[in-house]
C-alpha cells in the first residue's frame, strides 16, 4: 500500500470506479452527494478543486493504491486547513469495501499524518467519527490520536444531523519513528 499526491486526471475514471462501486458502501458515513460525484465530469471537476487547493495550501488530497498492482483503493485528504494562530487540518477517508480490514486506511491514516507535520508543518489535525463508525475509532486509536470529546449534531451525514467523537494530534504529540499500522 502507498499513497501518492493528488490524483492526476490519469486516474480519474478509476476514481470514478471506485465511487460508483462503493457508492452504497459509503453512504451511511458521508454527506449526502450530488449525482455528478459520481460521474468522470465530477471527478474530473473535483480533482481540478484539490489542484487550486493545494497549490493555495488549503488541502491536500492522495490517492491510496494497492501495493505493486497501483490499484487505486482509496482516498484520504488533509482539509479546511487554516493556518495563522491555528495551524490547523481536519482529515477525511474512505477505502474500497474490497480491502475493507485490511489495515491500509490504518497505515495511509499514518502516512498522512507523517506529511501534515513533517511537509504541510502543521501544528494540529482531527478526525471527526461517528461513535457507530468502529473500524474509522480503531484507525485514529492506533494511529494514536487523542480523544477530545463528543460534538453533537456535528454534520449533517446522509442527510442526517450525527454526532462525532473528535480525535486530535499536535505536532507536540507526533512521533516521526511511530509506527505506520
Amino acid at each position: 500500500m502507498f499513497i501518492s499526491g493528488l490524483l492526476s486526471f490519469r486516474t480519474a475514471k478509476r476514481s470514478t470506479g471506485l465511487r460508483k462501486e462503493n457508492r452504497a458502501f459509503v453512504k451511511p458515513f458521508e454527506p449526502l452527494q450530488q449525482e455528478e460525484a459520481f460521474t468522470l465530469e465530477g471527478i474530473r471537476a473535483s480533482i481540478e478543486q484539490g489542484h487550486r487547493e493545494e497549490a493555495q495550501g488549503a488541502s491536500y488530497a492522495f490517492g491510496i493504491f494497492e501495493g505493486k498492482s497501483d490499484r487505486l483503493v482509496g482516498r484520504i485528504r488533509l482539509s479546511n486547513i487554516v493556518r495563522g494562530a491555528w495551524h490547523n487540518a481536519t482529515v477525511g477517508y474512505y477505502m474500497d469495501q474490497s480491502v475493507n480490514g485490511r489495515g491500509y486506511t490504518t497505515e495511509a491514516f499514518g502516512l498522512t499524518l507523517r506529511y501534515a507535520f513533517e511537509q504541510a508543518l502543521l501544528h494540529r489535525v482531527q478526525a471527526a467519527v461517528m461513535p457507530r463508525n468502529i473500524a474509522s475509532i480503531r484507525v485514529v486509536e492506533k494511529n494514536r490520536m487523542r480523544f477530545e470529546g463528543l460534538a453533537e449534531r456535528y454534520l449533517k451525514i446522509n442527510g442526517v444531523w450525527e454526532d462525532h467523537r473528535i480525535y486530535a494530534m499536535t505536532s507536540e504529540e507526533w512521533d516521526p519513528n511511530q509506527s505506520l499500522r
